[in-house]
């Protein structure tokens, strides 16, 4: 009897291993692989700013790649805004979640593509009101679909009023 269960330990054994081997090359592969995405893209973020900003250079390893592209996407030149006004929106978005980083960088990144004191003010003022709005309409618990039909009748009347 001991032999048949060592017999059977032993098969199964071989039949895990048969299993598990392939999954180890594959697991192996993958993390050449992301090696490899992961060079590329940090030899690509040091060749556009000079720098591996913080981040990019705290971003898991084995996702950067996917991070940078994205921001490579999202900010390239098959963006539908134009640069300053994308940044003036991420200011907005950052002042309102507060944080300081995001602020600084949207604030300079702005400033860079040609944004002035004046509309950087004003885009931090839109997203107040944005907020201040929004608070009054949730804190009040105006029904949605009410104020979906008050706001399509408002946007009704102030385009024929515009026609006349």
């Amino acid at each position: 009897m001991k032999i048949l269960k060592d017999t059977y330990s032993i098969n199964d054994f071989i039949k895990r291993m048969i299993l598990i081997i392939p999954l180890m090359l594959i697991s192996i592969t993958l993390s050449a692989q992301d090696t490899n995405t992961y060079e590329k893209a940090k030899n690509e973020i040091l060749e556009q700013f000079g720098a591996m900003p913080a981040h990019f250079d705290t971003y898991p390893k084995y996702a950067l790649a996917g991070a940078w592209e994205n921001f490579k996407q999202i900010n390239g030149p098959g963006s539908k805004i134009p640069p300053k006004y994308r940044e003036l929106i991420q200011l907005a978005v950052a002042t309102e979640s507060g944080c300081e980083y995001c602020i600084y960088y949207h604030s300079a990144s702005a400033k860079a593509f040609g944004a002035t004191d004046e509309e950087i003010k004003e885009a931090i003022a839109q997203a107040a009101q944005t907020r201040h709005w929004s608070m009054i309409l949730k804190g009040n618990q105006v029904d949605y679909e009410v104020f979906k039909e008050e706001f399509d009748s408002m946007m009704k009347y102030m385009s024929e009023k515009a026609k006349k």
